[in-house]
């Protein structure tokens, strides 16, 4: 029998589709990164899934170029929480900062920034295209 426990329940999949949103890749982009036997429709299957196999979801993570971890921890309520929450006691005069082994607003701006950057990639070799 299994145990439904409310601990921890993150929808990888959700996740995936999240991440990728993030990073402005297109759904028949990332089944192109991932090779011959995916595509668009694989991809939108993908993301409704709750748990992702390991292999699979490493295939992803390396195609998103961000660490598979991200994908499996990642808490957009526990996030959305740790925020309100930190705004809320600075507006009452408490500057608390929560601490965790896996920071999720560091990541956050590690993958804009990874983001940026190849955005930044990108135009410079549309630029030179266009020279040609």
């Amino acid at each position: 029998m299994m145990s439904t426990t409310n601990t921890q329940k993150i929808h990888e999949g959700r996740n995936v589709k999240r991440f990728r949103e993030m990073l402005g890749i297109k759904q028949d982009a990332l089944a192109a990164n991932l090779g011959d036997d995916w595509n668009q429709q694989k991809i939108s299957l993908l993301e409704q899934k709750e748990t992702i196999d390991d292999s699979v979801l490493q295939q992803v993570a390396a195609a998103l170029k961000i660490p598979a971890e991200a994908i499996q921890n990642f808490d957009e309520e526990q996030a959305v929480n740790i925020i309100s929450n930190t705004f809320n006691d600075q507006a009452n005069g408490y500057n608390y900062y929560p601490t965790f082994n896996f920071n999720p607003v560091e990541k956050m701006i590690e993958l804009y920034e990874r983001m940026l950057q190849q955005q930044k990639e990108m135009i410079e070799k549309l630029e030179k295209l266009i020279e040609k």
